[in-house]
Protein backbone atom coordinates (compact mmCIF):
# COMPACT_ATOMS: atom_id res chain seq x y z
CA UNK A 1 0.00 0.00 0.00
CA UNK A 2 1.35 3.73 -0.94
CA UNK A 3 2.27 5.73 1.64
CA UNK A 4 -0.03 8.80 1.16
CA UNK A 5 1.65 11.81 0.55
CA UNK A 6 0.83 15.34 1.78
CA UNK A 7 0.40 16.78 -1.40
CA UNK A 8 -0.96 16.40 -4.88
CA UNK A 9 0.22 13.19 -5.84
CA UNK A 10 0.63 14.96 -9.28
CA UNK A 11 3.55 17.01 -8.19
CA UNK A 12 6.64 15.07 -9.69
CA UNK A 13 8.61 13.86 -6.42
CA UNK A 14 12.09 15.84 -7.73
CA UNK A 15 9.73 19.35 -7.36
CA UNK A 16 9.67 18.23 -3.45
CA UNK A 17 13.47 17.36 -3.65
CA UNK A 18 14.32 21.02 -4.87
CA UNK A 19 12.38 22.95 -2.22
CA UNK A 20 13.84 20.81 0.64
CA UNK A 21 17.36 20.57 -0.33
CA UNK A 22 18.06 23.06 2.50
CA UNK A 23 16.78 20.62 5.10
CA UNK A 24 20.03 18.97 6.70
CA UNK A 25 19.92 15.73 5.86
CA UNK A 26 20.44 13.43 9.26
CA UNK A 27 23.60 10.40 8.97
CA UNK A 28 21.98 7.45 7.97
CA UNK A 29 24.18 3.95 8.37
CA UNK A 30 22.77 0.87 6.56
CA UNK A 31 24.22 -2.85 7.00
CA UNK A 32 24.25 -4.27 3.57
CA UNK A 33 23.94 -3.42 0.08
CA UNK A 34 20.47 -4.35 -0.43
CA UNK A 35 18.99 -2.53 2.38
CA UNK A 36 21.50 0.76 0.75
CA UNK A 37 19.75 0.19 -2.15
CA UNK A 38 16.32 0.39 -0.71
CA UNK A 39 17.10 3.19 1.67
CA UNK A 40 19.46 5.50 -0.96
CA UNK A 41 16.28 5.15 -3.24
CA UNK A 42 14.04 6.75 -0.55
CA UNK A 43 16.35 9.22 0.61
CA UNK A 44 17.30 10.69 -2.89
CA UNK A 45 17.13 14.26 -2.95
CA UNK A 46 18.01 15.04 0.71
CA UNK A 47 20.81 12.83 1.46
CA UNK A 48 23.08 9.52 0.87
CA UNK A 49 23.36 6.86 3.48
CA UNK A 50 26.86 5.54 4.39
CA UNK A 51 27.36 1.44 4.14
CA UNK A 52 29.13 -1.01 6.28
CA UNK A 53 29.32 -4.01 4.28
CA UNK A 54 30.55 -2.71 1.33
CA UNK A 55 32.68 -4.33 -1.43
CA UNK A 56 32.50 -7.72 -1.97
CA UNK A 57 32.51 -8.47 1.66
CA UNK A 58 29.63 -11.01 3.57
CA UNK A 59 28.07 -10.11 6.21
CA UNK A 60 28.28 -13.85 7.16
CA UNK A 61 32.10 -13.23 8.01
CA UNK A 62 32.33 -9.35 8.52
CA UNK A 63 34.42 -7.45 11.01
CA UNK A 64 33.45 -4.22 12.29
CA UNK A 65 35.59 -1.56 11.19
CA UNK A 66 37.10 1.39 12.89
CA UNK A 67 35.73 3.93 10.51
CA UNK A 68 31.98 1.27 10.73
CA UNK A 69 32.16 2.55 14.56
CA UNK A 70 32.58 5.85 14.19
CA UNK A 71 29.93 5.87 11.61
CA UNK A 72 27.30 4.30 14.00
CA UNK A 73 28.52 6.34 16.60
CA UNK A 74 27.34 9.35 14.83
CA UNK A 75 24.45 8.12 13.22
CA UNK A 76 21.24 9.64 13.92
CA UNK A 77 19.06 6.51 12.12
CA UNK A 78 20.35 2.84 11.43
CA UNK A 79 19.18 0.30 9.19
CA UNK A 80 20.05 -3.78 9.56
CA UNK A 81 18.25 -6.60 8.58
CA UNK A 82 18.84 -8.38 12.26
CA UNK A 83 20.74 -10.37 14.27
CA UNK A 84 20.05 -13.87 12.90
CA UNK A 85 21.59 -12.19 9.39
CA UNK A 86 24.19 -9.00 10.90
CA UNK A 87 25.33 -11.31 13.71
CA UNK A 88 28.51 -9.27 13.88
CA UNK A 89 26.17 -6.03 14.62
CA UNK A 90 24.40 -6.78 17.47
CA UNK A 91 26.50 -5.94 20.28
CA UNK A 92 27.77 -2.53 18.15
CA UNK A 93 24.35 -1.46 18.18
CA UNK A 94 23.55 -1.67 22.12
CA UNK A 95 26.85 0.31 22.50
CA UNK A 96 28.05 2.39 19.39
CA UNK A 97 24.25 2.79 18.59
CA UNK A 98 22.92 3.96 21.59
CA UNK A 99 21.85 7.33 20.61
CA UNK A 100 20.15 6.45 16.77
CA UNK A 101 17.03 5.14 16.13
CA UNK A 102 18.02 1.21 14.86
CA UNK A 103 15.31 0.19 12.69
CA UNK A 104 15.62 -3.91 12.46
CA UNK A 105 13.86 -4.49 9.01
CA UNK A 106 13.16 -8.21 9.96
CA UNK A 107 10.45 -6.81 11.75
CA UNK A 108 8.54 -5.08 9.39
CA UNK A 109 5.24 -4.85 9.25
CA UNK A 110 3.84 -7.52 6.16
CA UNK A 111 6.72 -9.83 5.64
CA UNK A 112 6.78 -13.78 4.67
CA UNK A 113 9.27 -15.08 6.39
CA UNK A 114 10.00 -18.40 5.82
CA UNK A 115 11.63 -21.22 8.50
CA UNK A 116 15.27 -22.58 7.62
CA UNK A 117 14.74 -26.03 5.58
CA UNK A 118 16.64 -28.73 7.09
CA UNK A 119 17.34 -32.62 6.58
CA UNK A 120 17.53 -33.91 2.73
CA UNK A 121 19.02 -31.93 0.53
CA UNK A 122 19.01 -29.10 2.58
CA UNK A 123 21.98 -29.28 5.96
CA UNK A 124 20.40 -29.13 9.09
CA UNK A 125 21.44 -25.67 10.98
CA UNK A 126 22.85 -26.16 14.53
CA UNK A 127 19.99 -23.97 16.31
CA UNK A 128 19.55 -26.49 19.34
CA UNK A 129 16.12 -27.99 18.15
CA UNK A 130 15.87 -31.42 18.36
CA UNK A 131 14.37 -32.21 15.00
CA UNK A 132 16.99 -31.27 12.98
CA UNK A 133 16.99 -34.15 10.53
CA UNK A 134 12.66 -33.44 10.18
CA UNK A 135 11.59 -33.60 6.81
CA UNK A 136 10.26 -29.85 5.71
CA UNK A 137 9.01 -30.09 2.54
CA UNK A 138 5.59 -27.51 2.98
CA UNK A 139 3.19 -26.53 0.65
CA UNK A 140 3.21 -22.50 0.48
CA UNK A 141 0.56 -22.05 3.36
CA UNK A 142 2.17 -23.77 5.86
CA UNK A 143 6.16 -22.16 4.44
CA UNK A 144 4.21 -18.66 5.49
CA UNK A 145 5.12 -19.97 9.17
CA UNK A 146 8.11 -19.48 10.75
CA UNK A 147 9.82 -22.11 13.65
CA UNK A 148 8.17 -21.62 17.28
CA UNK A 149 11.48 -20.71 18.56
CA UNK A 150 11.56 -17.94 15.76
CA UNK A 151 14.44 -18.98 13.18
CA UNK A 152 14.10 -17.91 9.85
CA UNK A 153 15.43 -17.75 6.53
CA UNK A 154 17.12 -14.21 6.64
CA UNK A 155 17.45 -12.96 2.79
CA UNK A 156 14.28 -11.71 3.27
CA UNK A 157 14.63 -9.27 0.40
CA UNK A 158 14.90 -11.81 -2.34
CA UNK A 159 11.14 -11.69 -2.46
CA UNK A 160 10.16 -8.22 -4.12
CA UNK A 161 6.82 -8.02 -1.92
CA UNK A 162 9.11 -7.89 0.96
CA UNK A 163 11.51 -5.39 -0.27
CA UNK A 164 8.12 -3.64 -0.57
CA UNK A 165 7.40 -4.14 3.44
CA UNK A 166 10.88 -2.95 4.04
CA UNK A 167 10.68 0.32 1.98
CA UNK A 168 7.57 0.77 3.45
CA UNK A 169 9.49 0.34 7.19
CA UNK A 170 12.24 2.64 6.04
CA UNK A 171 9.95 5.67 5.00
CA UNK A 172 7.88 5.37 8.27
CA UNK A 173 11.45 5.52 10.45
CA UNK A 174 13.20 8.16 7.73
CA UNK A 175 9.68 10.70 8.83
CA UNK A 176 9.54 10.33 11.97
CA UNK A 177 13.06 10.92 12.47
CA UNK A 178 13.51 13.75 9.87
CA UNK A 179 9.84 15.11 9.00
CA UNK A 180 11.10 18.19 7.41
CA UNK A 181 11.95 16.15 4.57
CA UNK A 182 8.72 14.03 5.06
CA UNK A 183 7.55 14.84 1.47
CA UNK A 184 10.48 13.70 -0.21
CA UNK A 185 10.34 10.58 1.36
CA UNK A 186 6.95 9.50 0.76
CA UNK A 187 7.44 10.74 -2.92
CA UNK A 188 9.94 9.03 -3.70
CA UNK A 189 8.55 6.03 -1.78
CA UNK A 190 5.70 5.73 -3.52
CA UNK A 191 7.95 5.66 -7.09
CA UNK A 192 9.85 2.89 -5.73
CA UNK A 193 6.63 0.77 -4.90
CA UNK A 194 5.83 1.51 -8.74
CA UNK A 195 9.04 0.44 -9.55
CA UNK A 196 9.36 -2.53 -6.97
CA UNK A 197 5.55 -3.87 -8.94
CA UNK A 198 6.68 -3.64 -12.13
CA UNK A 199 10.11 -5.41 -11.34
CA UNK A 200 8.11 -8.59 -9.76
CA UNK A 201 6.34 -9.07 -13.08
CA UNK A 202 9.27 -8.91 -15.09
CA UNK A 203 11.03 -11.52 -12.92
CA UNK A 204 8.61 -13.47 -13.32
CA UNK A 205 8.19 -13.58 -16.98
CA UNK A 206 11.73 -13.98 -17.45
CA UNK A 207 11.87 -17.88 -14.97
CA UNK A 208 8.54 -18.75 -16.27
CA UNK A 209 9.99 -20.95 -19.30
CA UNK A 210 12.67 -22.81 -17.00
CA UNK A 211 10.80 -22.41 -13.36
CA UNK A 212 10.34 -26.37 -13.52
CA UNK A 213 13.90 -27.33 -14.04
CA UNK A 214 15.51 -28.38 -10.82
CA UNK A 215 19.32 -26.92 -10.12
CA UNK A 216 21.53 -26.84 -6.74
CA UNK A 217 22.65 -23.55 -4.97
CA UNK A 218 26.10 -23.43 -3.35
CA UNK A 219 24.28 -21.11 -0.36
CA UNK A 220 20.84 -21.62 0.51
CA UNK A 221 19.85 -18.16 -0.04
CA UNK A 222 17.09 -17.86 -2.51
CA UNK A 223 14.39 -19.78 -0.79
CA UNK A 224 11.81 -16.35 -1.59
CA UNK A 225 12.90 -16.43 -4.80
CA UNK A 226 11.95 -19.57 -5.39
CA UNK A 227 9.08 -19.34 -3.34
CA UNK A 228 7.78 -15.87 -5.05
CA UNK A 229 8.25 -17.69 -8.67
CA UNK A 230 7.49 -21.39 -8.28
CA UNK A 231 10.91 -22.16 -9.30
CA UNK A 232 12.61 -25.77 -8.00
CA UNK A 233 15.56 -25.90 -6.43
CA UNK A 234 16.46 -29.15 -5.54
CA UNK A 235 19.48 -28.99 -2.73
CA UNK A 236 21.99 -26.54 -1.90
CA UNK A 237 25.93 -27.75 -1.33
CA UNK A 238 25.76 -25.55 2.29
CA UNK A 239 23.72 -23.91 4.32
CA UNK A 240 25.90 -21.88 6.74
CA UNK A 241 28.81 -20.42 3.79
CA UNK A 242 31.19 -19.30 6.49
CA UNK A 243 31.13 -23.31 6.97
CA UNK A 244 32.91 -25.02 4.15
CA UNK A 245 31.45 -28.55 3.49
CA UNK A 246 32.67 -31.52 4.18
CA UNK A 247 33.73 -34.53 2.19
CA UNK A 248 30.85 -36.53 3.05
CA UNK A 249 27.90 -33.59 1.98
CA UNK A 250 29.86 -32.73 -1.21
CA UNK A 251 29.74 -36.48 -1.73
CA UNK A 252 26.00 -36.35 -1.40
CA UNK A 253 25.10 -33.12 -3.44
CA UNK A 254 27.34 -35.08 -6.31
CA UNK A 255 24.82 -37.90 -6.51
CA UNK A 256 21.70 -35.55 -5.94
CA UNK A 257 22.64 -33.88 -9.00
CA UNK A 258 22.83 -37.48 -11.02
CA UNK A 259 19.78 -38.79 -8.86
CA UNK A 260 17.46 -35.58 -9.74
CA UNK A 261 18.87 -34.42 -13.41
CA UNK A 262 19.40 -30.92 -12.02
CA UNK A 263 20.57 -29.24 -15.04
CA UNK A 264 22.60 -26.41 -12.97
CA UNK A 265 25.00 -25.72 -9.79
CA UNK A 266 25.57 -22.20 -9.09
CA UNK A 267 27.97 -20.72 -7.19
CA UNK A 268 28.43 -17.19 -5.51
CA UNK A 269 31.12 -14.93 -6.13
CA UNK A 270 32.40 -14.58 -3.00
CA UNK A 271 32.82 -17.93 -1.54
CA UNK A 272 34.77 -21.00 -2.75
CA UNK A 273 33.87 -22.29 -6.62
CA UNK A 274 35.70 -25.12 -6.88
CA UNK A 275 33.55 -27.26 -4.56
CA UNK A 276 30.77 -26.78 -7.75
CA UNK A 277 33.26 -27.80 -9.91
CA UNK A 278 33.50 -31.20 -7.88
CA UNK A 279 29.57 -31.17 -7.52
CA UNK A 280 29.29 -30.92 -11.17
CA UNK A 281 32.05 -33.57 -12.11
CA UNK A 282 31.16 -36.39 -14.44
CA UNK A 283 27.58 -35.50 -14.83
CA UNK A 284 25.44 -33.54 -17.03
CA UNK A 285 25.19 -30.44 -15.29
CA UNK A 286 26.47 -26.80 -15.73
CA UNK A 287 27.77 -24.16 -13.78
CA UNK A 288 26.30 -20.71 -13.03
CA UNK A 289 26.85 -17.67 -10.95
CA UNK A 290 24.53 -16.17 -8.32
CA UNK A 291 24.98 -12.80 -6.40
CA UNK A 292 21.91 -12.88 -3.52
CA UNK A 293 24.01 -9.86 -1.61
CA UNK A 294 25.23 -8.34 -4.34
CA UNK A 295 28.93 -8.59 -3.72
CA UNK A 296 29.91 -7.19 -7.32
CA UNK A 297 27.97 -4.68 -7.62
CA UNK A 298 28.24 -1.34 -7.31
CA UNK A 299 25.77 0.41 -4.16
CA UNK A 300 23.33 2.90 -4.89
CA UNK A 301 19.60 3.12 -5.78
CA UNK A 302 19.68 0.87 -8.56
CA UNK A 303 21.79 -1.78 -7.09
CA UNK A 304 18.81 -3.65 -6.13
CA UNK A 305 16.84 -3.88 -9.58
CA UNK A 306 20.30 -5.31 -10.97
CA UNK A 307 20.00 -7.63 -8.22
CA UNK A 308 17.42 -9.08 -8.55
CA UNK A 309 17.53 -9.10 -12.43
CA UNK A 310 21.14 -10.55 -12.74
CA UNK A 311 19.59 -13.50 -10.08
CA UNK A 312 16.50 -14.37 -12.83
CA UNK A 313 18.80 -13.62 -15.64
CA UNK A 314 21.55 -15.69 -14.32
CA UNK A 315 19.04 -19.02 -13.98
CA UNK A 316 16.98 -18.83 -17.17
CA UNK A 317 20.57 -18.41 -19.24
CA UNK A 318 21.82 -21.15 -17.34
CA UNK A 319 19.13 -23.91 -16.76
CA UNK A 320 17.70 -22.77 -21.08
CA UNK A 321 20.29 -24.20 -22.24
CA UNK A 322 21.36 -27.37 -19.94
Amino acid sequence: MKLAVRLTLAIPAFLFAGSLQAADAPLVVTSIKPVHSLVSAIMQGVGKPELIVDGAASPHTYNLKPSNARALQEAKVIFWVGPGLEAFLEKPLESLGSDAIVARLDDAPGLVKLPFREGGAFEAHDDGDEHAEADHDQDDAEADHVHDHGAFDTHLWLDPMNAKAMATEITTTLVAADPENALTYEANANALDDKLDALDKEIAATVSPVKDKPFIVFHDAYQYFEHRYHIRVAGSITVSPETIPGAERVSEIHKKVGDLGATCVFAEPQFEPRLVNVVIEGTKAKSGVLDPEAATLPAGPDLYFTLMRGIADSMKSCLASA
